[in-house]
């Protein structure tokens, strides 16, 4: 087996939006992505949300952000947030 080392490895990027900002260095963000339905060959909304690390607390509900996988940093944290794309009005 591949000896993957960190720089090597790609890590999953997803772009949310911040739904909760109420913990300490974190935030919460919803991902939405669109699916067809097998059947009526509609288009659905499917809405996934994911606890993320925000160190500089500098997130704020209704900002859209970056986040991307890391280890584990609490029970429910594995991503963390690398930019904010938009700021909240």
């Amino acid at each position: 087996m591949e000896n993957v080392t960190q720089e090597t490895r790609h890590k999953a990027t997803k772009v949310g939006t911040v739904s909760s900002d109420a913990m300490n260095k974190t935030v919460v963000v919803k991902v939405d992505r669109f699916v067809l339905h097998p059947m009526y060959k509609k288009i659905i909304r499917r809405t996934k949300k994911f606890m993320a690390h925000d160190e500089s607390n500098a997130c704020r509900v209704g900002d859209q952000v970056r986040i991307m996988e890391c280890r584990p940093l609490s029970k429910q944290k594995r991503w963390r947030v690398v930019e904010i794309l938009r700021k909240a009005k």
